[in-house]
C-alpha cells in the first residue's frame, strides 16, 4: 500500500466536499475577551470571537488568573504523575470537594478532559457491571458513544429526547437487569434541552441508573450554576452527573459527581483515570476559583441569558435562519458544507468576526451551520456588527435561497 498516497487522497476528498477543517490561529488577549488576535497571511488581525466555549468569559476573569498564578508560584508547572503515583496535589482534593457540593453529590472525580470523563466512566460501568445494558440518546456526544462502545455491553439507541421511545426499549428487559440511561442536558449543536424529569420518571420505573452529561450547562443554569438538573430540581434523581471545566468554567478538565461508592468504583477500575497524568495544580486552582465565583454570582448567568436572547431576536428580525434554540446556543443554518465554509471565511477575513463552520461528521450532511455563542462580554456594538455582517454575507452568497428551509418555502 502507498500510505502517503492514501492519506493525501482522503484529505483531498475532504477538501472537495468542503469539509476540510482549517484552524484559526488565535491569540486570546487577557482582559479583552471576546477580542482576539488572528494570525494569518503573515499579519495579525483583530477579531471578535463569536463561537467560544468559554461561555461566560471566566478564562479571562481576574480571580481565575490570580488563582492560577498563585498555584504556579507555589507548586510549579506540572502535577508530577498520575493521581496514584505522586500526582494528587492538594488543589485536586479541594476542587473535587467543591465539585461534589456544587453538584449536590457525595463525591467527585477529576479527569484530564470532559471527553476522558465520559469515555472512562461509561466504558468502566458498561464493562464491569454484569449483564449491563446501556440506553443512549441518538444525539449523544462522541465521547459518550465511544465510552459505551468500549464498554462492550449490550446497548440501545433511543430517539432524541423521547421518553416514550426510551420506555419502550427499557420494557424489553426485566426490572432486575442492570441498566444505564445516558443522555445530555443541553445538546450543543441544536441548542435544545432534554426533558430531564420525564427521562428520570422512565428510568426509575425500570430501575435504571441515569448518566447525565451537563457539559454545555455547567456554570450557566440553576441558582448556583451547576446545570439544568439543578434548575429543574432533579439533581437527586440523577445517578451520575458529568461535566467539564473547559467551557463555562473557563479552564480545562472534566469530572463526574455521584455517590461515594460509585465515584470510588470508577476511580478504582477506570483505566482512563488510573493511567492518565493528573492536571497541573495551577489548572485545578483556576477551576476552583471559577466554580466558587460562579456559585456566588447568578447575575452573570442572567446577563448571559439576556445576551443570547437579544442575539436570537436581532438575527430573526433580519431573516437569518436560526434553529429555535431554548438554550444559550444559536445555530445559524446554512445547509451546505462549501457555503458554510465560505460564509465563515468572509466573516473572518472581511468583517473581523470569527464563527467556525460546523460540518459533517459533527452534524448530519445537509444541516451544516454556523454556531454562535454570545457571552456576557459581547456588547451591543459587537452584536449590531455581527447582525449587519451576517446580513451582508447572506445577501452576497444568496444563502436565503440556498438554505433548505428557504428553498422549500420558495418552491411552495
Amino acid at each position: 500500500m502507498d500510505y502517503e498516497h492514501y492519506f493525501a487522497k482522503r484529505i483531498a476528498e475532504l477538501k472537495s466536499e468542503g469539509r476540510y477543517r482549517v484552524f484559526a490561529d488565535l491569540e486570546r488577549q487577557r482582559g479583552r475577551f471576546p477580542v482576539a488576535l488572528n494570525y494569518r497571511d503573515g499579519k495579525t488581525h483583530e477579531v471578535v470571537v463569536w463561537c467560544s466555549n468559554d461561555y461566560l468569559g471566566m478564562g479571562q476573569h481576574p480571580d481565575v488568573i490570580a488563582a492560577a498564578q498563585e498555584a504556579l508560584d507555589r507548586c510549579g508547572a506540572g502535577a508530577g504523575g498520575t493521581r496514584n503515583i505522586s500526582g494528587t496535589n492538594h488543589y485536586h482534593v479541594l476542587l473535587e470537594e467543591e465539585l461534589a457540593t456544587f453538584n449536590g453529590k457525595d463525591s467527585a472525580l477529576l479527569f484530564t478532559s470532559g471527553y476522558v470523563a465520559n469515555q472512562t466512566a461509561l466504558s468502566t460501568l458498561g464493562a464491569n457491571i454484569p449483564g449491563c445494558v446501556v440506553f443512549s440518546d441518538e444525539l449523544n456526544h462522541n465521547s459518550m458513544i465511544e465510552g459505551i462502545r468500549h464498554g462492550r455491553s449490550a446497548k440501545h439507541v433511543f430517539r432524541h429526547n423521547d421518553p416514550e421511545n426510551l420506555d419502550q426499549l427499557l420494557s424489553a428487559y426485566p426490572k432486575e437487569t442492570p441498566k444505564i440511561v445516558a443522555f445530555e442536558s443541553v445538546y450543543s449543536m441544536d441548542g435544545d434541552i432534554a426533558p430531564l424529569a420525564e427521562i428520570c420518571d422512565v428510568a426509575e420505573a425500570h430501575n435504571a441508573m441515569t448518566y447525565l452529561d451537563e457539559v454545555h450547562a455547567v456554570g450557566m443554569y440553576g441558582a448556583e450554576g451547576s446545570g439544568v438538573a439543578e434548575r429543574d430540581g432533579v439533581r437527586d434523581r440523577i445517578s451520575i452527573i458529568q461535566g467539564t471545566l473547559a467551557k463555562a468554567i473557563g479552564v480545562v478538565g472534566g469530572y463526574i459527581a455521584a455517590s461515594e461508592s460509585c465515584v470510588d468504583y470508577v476511580r478504582s477500575y477506570g483505566p482512563g483515570f488510573i493511567f492518565s497524568s493528573s492536571m497541573p495544580p495551577a489548572v485545578a486552582a483556576a477551576a476552583l476559583a471559577s466554580v466558587r465565583f460562579l456559585r456566588a454570582h447568578p447575575e452573570l448567568r442572567d446577563k448571559h441569558q439576556e445576551r443570547a436572547a437579544t442575539c436570537k431576536r436581532l438575527l430573526t428580525e433580519k431573516g437569518i435562519p436560526i434553529l429555535p434554540s431554548v438554550s444559550h446556543i444559536i445555530p445559524v443554518m446554512v445547509g451546505n458544507a462549501a457555503l458554510c465554509k465560505q460564509a465563515s471565511d468572509i466573516l473572518l477575513n472581511e468583517f473581523g468576526i470569527y464563527v467556525q463552520p460546523i460540518n459533517f461528521p459533527t452534524v448530519p450532511v445537509g444541516t451544516e451551520r454556523l454556531r454562535i455563542t454570545p457571552t456576557p462580554l459581547h456588547d451591543d456594538a459587537m452584536m449590531a456588527h455581527l447582525v449587519e455582517s451576517f446580513c451582508a454575507v447572506w445577501d452576497r452568497l444568496d444563502l436565503h435561497k440556498n438554505h433548505p428551509a428557504k428553498a422549500a418555502k420558495a418552491a411552495e
